[in-house]
């Protein structure tokens, strides 16, 4: 007897397939990633145009011998970055607050007072960049292109106050890859030669005018102000991160500490190694293109070679390089002019008077007769005298357990931060001594 089987008496439906939800894994990577800028914003302060003047100078004097000091600092300020980043994450609190909350009144203005130095001299730099890439794009008088650098500055500034920290993140890093661009644009053109640039990740020197940059390039990398922001802008960024945690319902624990400072790890290595690209690439581009040739010790006379060397096009790209250059640090500068005020002082000034008190002088300044390219010399080496006040805190302070409890550093990281912050100071006070005996 022959089994019968029944067909169907109409449209079957399709088996309803699961709905596929994303991966812990894949949600956790994209949660990361919204994680990501403070450190971008703070590598602006690597990418300033007192760097463009150093490692075009280094590249033409000495074609490829100080790309080591470029991959060392690199290094180093990776390091010093994240201990001020973890920092902010941990505690809450900026280093200019957790000093502000430690030091007493007479320090405490002592203190403000030296930052505030540092933070003139840092728009100083910044304004004269721009300046002096209006100049070079558009004819416009130093005086005028530093107000307009100014003015713009403050525009970019109030965005985050109307906007918030994460659209000015995202301007500031529309500016970052202008200048990735614009500075890097010349080694798709004149490729460098490969031997000559391994040749040059070994460590030496040919006397006393190339200790003079290695010092300037390597001492000066480090900038007080992107320490000192840095720990500011990832202080937000958990703020931002345990109020959207409140809306969730989710508490914060120790897991959300450790995603933080994960996020943080992978914020500043590729942050950081994007800018010290554009610092090798800017060295490389006038090893390989202006080396012997003369007036490249200024940042016009450096756009002048490249120009004869390179093209106008090329010459072009790296102007607006300059320009962004100039524009995003000067807003970042005030910026952590604004922070420093407020943690040390407790003092919150209006935007546009803080953007006022650092413009004028830089503006009275370009009215003078004084070389542009020699007052960013001074400018860094005014710089130079707040690297100890910003490192040595950071290192004391990242140490101590009753601050960061278990995320105090180790001793294998208090060593190489202690060594990183050493080299630096004693570079500083190399390149002071050296600057100031004329040589």
């Amino acid at each position: 007897m022959t089994a019968v089987t029944s067909e169907p008496t109409g449209p079957t439906r399709p088996p309803r397939r699961p709905r596929l939800r994303p991966s812990p894994t894949s949600a956790s990577r994209a949660r990361l990633i919204t994680l990501l800028g403070p450190a971008f914003v703070a590598a602006i302060a690597y990418v300033d145009p007192g760097n463009v003047a150093a490692n075009l100078t280094a590249g033409a004097r000495y074609g490829y011998l100080l790309v080591w000091v470029l991959v060392a600092a690199n290094v180093m300020a990776v390091l010093v970055q994240y201990l001020s980043a973890k920092l902010g994450v941990v505690t809450g609190r900026s280093l200019p607050e957790v000093l502000g909350g430690s030091l007493r009144r007479p320090a405490r203005l002592a203190y403000w007072a030296q930052a505030e130095v540092v933070a003139a001299a840092t728009d100083l730099a910044e304004v004269i960049g721009g300046a002096i890439a209006l100049h070079l794009l558009f004819g416009v008088p130093l005086v005028i292109g530093g107000v307009i650098t100014g003015v713009v500055s403050l525009l970019v500034l109030s965005v985050q106050q109307r906007r918030g920290q994460r659209v000015f993140e995202a301007v500031v890093v529309s500016f970052l890859l202008i200048l990735t661009v614009g500075f890097c644009a010349g080694l798709f053109f004149s490729p460098p030669d490969a031997g000559a640039v391994l040749g040059g990740l070994v460590p030496r020197l040919a006397g006393t005018d190339s200790l003079l940059l290695a010092a300037s390039m390597l001492g000066a990398t480090v900038m007080p102000h992107a320490i000192y922001l840095h720990s500011s802008l990832a202080r937000d960024r958990r703020r931002h991160d345990a109020a959207v945690r409140a809306r969730q319902g989710v508490p914060e624990t120790a897991a959300s500490t450790e995603r933080l400072l994960a996020a943080t790890r992978w914020d500043v290595v590729c942050a950081l190694v994007l800018a010290g690209g554009v610092n090798i690439a800017m060295l490389l581009v006038a090893a390989a293109n202006l080396p012997g040739r003369e007036g490249t010790d200024t940042i016009e006379g450096a756009h002048a070679a490249i120009s004869s060397s390179l093209g106008a096009s090329i010459a072009l790209l790296f102007a607006i390089g300059l320009l962004a250059s100039g524009l995003a640090s000067s807003s970042v500068g005030a910026y952590a002019g604004a922070e420093i005020m407020a943690g040390l002082l407790r003092v919150r000034v209006p935007l546009l008077g803080r953007r006022l008190v650092t413009l004028i002088p830089a503006v009275a300044l370009l009215a003078t007769d004084i070389s542009p390219t020699w007052l960013l010399v001074v400018s860094q080496v005014v710089l130079s005298f707040g690297i100890p006040f910003a490192a040595i805190p950071l290192v004391t302070l990242t140490r101590r357990k009753s601050l960061l409890g278990e995320y105090r550093n180790g001793v294998v990281t208090q060593v190489l931060a202690w060594t990183a912050a050493g080299v630096i100071v004693v570079l500083n006070i190399v390149l002071l001594t050296l600057t100031l005996l004329g040589r």
